[in-house]
């Protein structure tokens, strides 16, 4: 069963327009809040996606919003990010399901606590409300008998969000910032005048325009391969759980060595596994090897792998790689990307909650779902207008894909920098890590961190 209501019918159906200044491509977090931040610039903006809004990862994602354990470049990102939650709560009321309880992220062995400790340096460096906690406190938190953990890091600022909520009602207050959104509209080529943008090519007309974002999630790679623009993206299928309501006994976001979970406005908690991810084994994933290479080689442990099929989309062999714009696409031919969750996943994280969880022990599973992670070889994403930088980029193109599982919290304040971008406005942070030439200019791959 999906996670998200909106794959069931379409919300919005906006004329498709001549002529705007910008076109926008994919209705995830990051596509939605770029164009709303757009349109409050003053720029006049179509947002076509090619099935339905936040009807993949961004309504499928465990709904964390945080500044833990972030990488240090992504952080200052975050923190306006965090603010940027607060003020569309009050826009949108509680519509987001907005609730700051709270990330703790907990340790089982005194090495890892160790770990989990380094983060405050991090912390400190940029005034964050982050504490460690001892075994004791802990318990007192969870509910969990004392030892269960020996302590953790908790910062209490950040926050949690309802996905499937969240991006929709985003999606509502761009819509009557002006923006135009049209799902079931698949862009299938940009067009190029000179080396710049022209326009895009959708399965239903053309759009003239000067300025395009990709913010296509896992579909940015594929799309970009078409125009012989390399972008080194993998995805991964994570299984996530909502549990039957129960008694709060934590209201925030927590997470173990292997096991992660979150209250939601529901009475539920969702629940996910930390410590297995599973590639679909593709094309792409031998064509990607190398740079991979430092991440699969540090997180050996946690990778499983099965062979990718039709469900997974742009991982799957017989997808077509090239196209023109009178072809239909992969896009056309799938227009949301819903595979199945994993039954030995959903079984073994249920039975981690019940064992570690006293208030989890009477749950049960009310429905589970999966969704397809793009990821990039050193987990940050790539936030970057790249045309000089990078060959076969036309002017005008900005991309903002690879948010490698933590988009959804990060979301507003990329849309917000993305517009200043689009907008010939200096950045408000330095985007220098998330350049896409990293990958082309001789760099060497530095891994962001990971639970």
């Amino acid at each position: 069963m999906s996670a998200c209501q909106t794959v069931e019918g379409m919300q919005f159906d906006d004329p498709l327009r001549d002529e705007v200044d910008v076109v926008v491509i994919g209705g995830g977090i990051i596509g939605v809040c770029v164009a709303l931040y757009l349109a409050r610039a003053g720029q006049s903006v179509m947002l076509c996606e090619k099935g339905r809004v936040a009807a993949e990862q961004s309504s499928r994602n465990w709904g964390w919003v945080r500044q833990h354990s972030r990488d240090e470049a992504e952080l200052p990102i975050m923190m306006e990010s965090m603010r940027l939650w607060q003020s569309l709560s009050m826009e949108v009321g509680d519509q987001l399901g907005f609730r700051q309880h709270g990330v703790l992220y907990l340790a089982s062995t005194e090495q890892k606590l160790a770990q989990r400790e380094r983060w405050l340096d991090v912390a400190r460096r940029h005034q964050l409300d982050s504490r460690l906690l001892s075994a004791r406190q802990v318990a007192a938190l969870t509910g969990a008998p004392e030892g269960q953990w020996q302590g953790g890091v908790m910062t209490p600022g950040d926050a949690r969000a309802e996905p499937d909520r969240a991006v929709p009602a985003i999606a509502r207050a761009a819509k009557r910032a002006g923006v135009q959104i049209k799902e079931g509209c698949a862009v299938r080529t940009i067009e190029q005048n000179n080396a710049e943008v022209a326009g895009v090519v959708t399965e239903h007309g053309a759009i003239k325009c000067h300025r395009v974002v990709l913010a296509s999630g896992a579909w940015a790679s594929l799309f970009l391969r078409n125009m012989g623009i390399d972008l080194p993206q993998l995805v991964v299928r994570s299984t996530v759980v909502r549990t039957t309501p129960v008694s709060q006994f934590f209201a925030g976001n927590a997470a173990d060595e292997t096991l992660a979970f979150r209250r939601r406005e529901d009475g539920g908690y969702t629940l996910a596994q930390t410590d297995r991810t599973l590639h679909p084994i593709g094309p792409d994933s031998f064509r990607y090897l190398k740079p991979f290479l430092p991440a699969l080689w540090r997180d050996k442990s946690s990778y499983r792998f099965e062979r990718a099929s039709a469900a997974h989309g742009p991982a799957a062999w017989r997808v077509a790689r090239h196209w023109s714009a009178d072809d239909p696409t992969p896009f056309e031919a799938t227009r949301v990307l819903d595979p199945r969750p994993d039954p030995l996943a959903v079984d073994r994280v249920l039975k981690m909650a019940h064992a570690k969880l006293p208030g989890l022990q009477n749950a049960s599973v009310a429905n589970s779902w999966a969704g397809m992670i793009d990821s990039m070889p050193d987990v940050v994403p790539v936030i970057d207008t790249p045309s000089s930088a990078v060959p076969g980029v036309p002017a005008g193109l900005t991309i903002a894909a690879g948010f490698s599982g933590h988009g959804f919290g990060i979301g507003p304040a990329v849309g917000k920098l993305v517009a200043d971008m689009v907008c010939h406005r200096a950045p408000a942070h330095d985007i220098s890590r998330f350049r896409l030439s990293r990958f082309s200019d001789g760099s060497e791959i530095s891994l962001g961190p990971v639970f």
